[in-house]
């Protein structure tokens, strides 16, 4: 067994782990909330013991998400199943939205068609070892959740954090209550349950752009553009995709520049040793290098490429300028430009392309608009 497959047998066991945890100490306060919110006639915290009881479904559905991911590749899925993990956080996302939902409507209830509550000494001893557990829960689950990279994991602490403040602002009102006679759970319950809303709202979008496909990590498409580059014979290295097939699961592609001399068996030699150790450093398979041939020793060729450089990088939403080369036999320019998002990029290529063109008639010139992939 090599070491990567031990590491996500590793992780799935951590989640398995820290979600059975949360399942238990869930059900446990879920039951004797209810036990004591239907004593004490409180909306509030019946309400917050079926919020546990949800939560308990949550940490359920991150073990089934978290088994299917770990399904070997097949036929059907040669990728593997990894992305099940974006699909069971957006699934609990939905489950604390709903809780938060109800709890709304709960509480808005309680408002328009008050009832006294009747809380006792045991209903602030509970409230109290609520909130205590939940932050402790919610703490470990959401940092375990961290060092593993699971999006479930991270979405279930922040319920139970969410939950800790739940519990408090219900403990807050009982205790005013107890104090002064002052009725305030409903408003407090409305308060929360928007906070409770607006966080599963900022989960689901979360879960919705791993897989859309949001942007690699920066600190990892460096390191691994970082890694390529050291490797000799390699003078730039451009257009790093990497492929999303769940946590910490990537399959890559790059570019990388090379002499134009280079034989295709030292391309071939240079390739796999670079696919070899970007693997054994970050884990990441690269699945395809392209190439792009460099011919600017010459001094007229670079020059070339330095007053072309010049001219594309003065438009707005320029970014960069590679794989530049000159075929000599045929007098074609050929290289690519990344422009922004953030401008028109099909109206400002074709105005570069034009520029180029009338300012160095001489040349026939192919021209690529590439896509900021990558930082």
């Amino acid at each position: 067994m090599n070491d990567i497959t031990q590491q996500m047998q590793d992780r799935e066991k951590t989640i398995v782990r820290t979600s059975i945890i949360g399942i238990g100490a869930n059900i446990l306060l879920a039951a004797f909330k209810a036990l004591v919110g239907v004593a004490a006639n409180s909306v509030a915290i019946v309400s917050d013991a079926v919020n546990n009881m949800t939560d308990a479904l949550s940490s359920i559905i991150t073990i089934i998400g978290t088994k299917l991911a770990g399904k070997a590749p097949d036929k059907k899925h040669p990728m593997g199943h990894g992305r099940a993990e974006y699909m069971s956080a957006l699934i609990v996302s939905a489950i604390v939205f709903y809780a938060g939902f109800t709890a709304l409507i709960d509480s808005a209830d309680k408002l328009i068609h008050p009832k006294a509550p009747d809380y006792g000494i045991s209903s602030v001893i509970l409230l109290v070892a609520a909130v205590l557990v939940k932050i402790i829960l919610g703490g470990f689950t959401k940092s375990t959740g961290k060092k593993v990279n699971s999006g479930s994991l991270i979405a279930s602490g922040e319920d139970a954090l969410n939950d800790a403040i739940l519990s408090a602002s219900v403990l807050a009102s009982t205790v005013i209550y107890l104090i002064f006679k002052l009725d305030i759970e409903a408003l407090v319950g409305i308060l929360i349950s928007v906070m409770i809303i607006k966080a599963s709202i900022e989960m689901i979008s979360e879960a919705v752009s791993e897989m859309l496909g949001k942007r690699a990590d920066a600190e990892l498409t460096r390191s691994i553009k970082q890694t390529i580059a050291r490797a000799e014979g390699v003078h730039g290295v451009y257009d790093l995709i990497l492929n999303n097939y769940g946590p910490d699961r990537y399959i890559a592609s790059a570019h990388i520049e090379v002499d134009d001399t280079m034989t295709a068996a030292e391309i071939d030699s240079l390739a796999r040793g670079i696919q070899a150790t970007v693997y054994n450093e970050t884990s990441v398979v690269l699945a395809a290098l392209g190439i792009y041939a460099v011919n600017n020793r010459d001094d007229k060729i670079s020059k070339l490429r330095s007053d072309l450089r010049s001219l594309v990088m003065s438009y707005e939403g320029a970014l960069q300028m590679h794989g530049f080369y000159l075929d000599k036999k045929t007098n074609t320019v050929a290289f690519d430009v990344i422009l922004d998002f953030a401008v028109d990029r099909k109206a400002v290529f074709a105005k570069i392309v034009q520029a180029v063109s009338e300012k160095y008639p001489e040349y026939d010139f192919n021209l690529t608009l590439d896509t900021d992939f990558s930082d």
